[in-house]
């Protein structure tokens, strides 16, 4: 296969994983609007779970690949990604408030999370157990989030009402429903094995390891649509959702992501996941607790601050040995 064909493999990938993951939970929504399910429940799992969706499937095609190096790069890269990137880049556009629940609950289980990661891969790899205990993390956490949403119920619904339409519209158009929700599933099947190809080629051109093109080109290509509608909210002056978002995004990357793909074949960790990235990401997501608690804004100057940490942190472990 040539140069140009990879390169095409990896764009296109990326192109099949953003509207594979937008249909397959615009098309569950409705599905469970038809149903009469709680907007909070789907807000609560399929919404969180649609945005790390292009991450679970890059990782499951990668462990099937044996290449443990790609699936951490892309976790921790996305991570990084959602919390540089994202955060950093909408609040350049404009100031971002934090609810309290991200402050107080949210962002400690993410650092949590995060911390506990380190003892889990000392043994360089994450095997079937180790994928059990993050899926228990991640049943405990949602558990935890439903037992505490009637404070954020408004919010929730806001955000699932832009997904759903009509309880009768929607009942009169199941197929419809039907058919976007399986044509996002192909979407995202097509764009993670894409990916893992064409990402696979670029490090071998690059004479660089998987788990650095993960971490950098693979993690920033998935993150990217998320990137666009963060700073389009911005500019609407609706970014308040952003750092909840983020934040739930980045916890069920490192439980349902990693756990997900440890249940289906254990895999490798490599030493500059422990020795840099898994270090890195730890580092930002402490930044980002200060920063939000901080009159519960992410400012224009912090944003920045996130930014340049982001790229800081990404390309001192591209270039580390």
């Amino acid at each position: 296969m040539t140069v140009v064909a990879h390169i095409l493999y990896l764009v296109g990938g990326f192109g099949a994983l953003y509207f594979g993951a937008e249909w397959l939970v615009r098309g569950a929504a409705r599905i469970a609007s038809t149903m009469g399910i709680s907007p909070v429940v789907v807000g609560l799992t399929l919404v969180a779970l649609g945005t790390s969706a292009p991450e679970l499937v890059v990782a499951i095609y990668s462990t099937l690949e044996g290449d443990g190096g790609l699936l951490m790069g892309n976790v921790l890269g996305s991570n990084l990604a959602n919390i540089g990137l994202i955060l950093g880049a909408t609040a350049l556009v404009s100031p971002l408030g934090v609810a309290d629940r991200v402050v107080t609950r949210d962002i400690p289980i993410m650092l949590l999370i995060t911390v506990f990661v380190f003892p889990l891969i000392l043994d360089g790899a994450v095997d079937w157990g180790d994928g059990v205990i993050l899926l228990v993390m991640l049943v405990v956490y949602v558990g935890f989030t439903f037992g505490t949403a009637e404070e954020e119920i408004r919010d929730i619904q806001e955000e699932v009402g832009s997904l759903t339409e009509k309880p009768e519209e929607v009942a009169r158009d199941m197929l419809r429903s039907l058919g976007l929700a399986a044509a996002g599933a192909i979407g995202l099947a097509v764009g993670g094995k894409a990916i893992v190809v064409g990402a696979t080629f670029v490090a071998e051109q690059m004479g660089l390891g998987t788990d650095k093109i993960g971490l950098t080109l693979v993690a920033v290509g998935t993150s990217l649509p998320e990137l666009v509608t963060s700073i389009v909210a911005a500019v609407r002056h609706q970014p308040d959702l952003a750092v909840g978002n983020v934040v739930g995004s980045n916890i069920f990357n490192l439980t349902a992501v990693m756990g997900a793909a440890a249940m289906v074949e254990g895999y490798p960790v490599g030493e500059s996941i422990l020795s840099y990235q898994l270090p890195a990401v730890l580092a930002l997501s402490l930044l980002v607790w200060p920063v939000a608690a901080s009159a519960r804004r992410v400012r224009r100057t912090e944003g920045f601050l996130l930014l340049v940490g982001c790229l800081g942190f990404m390309t001192w472990i591209t270039l580390a040995n």
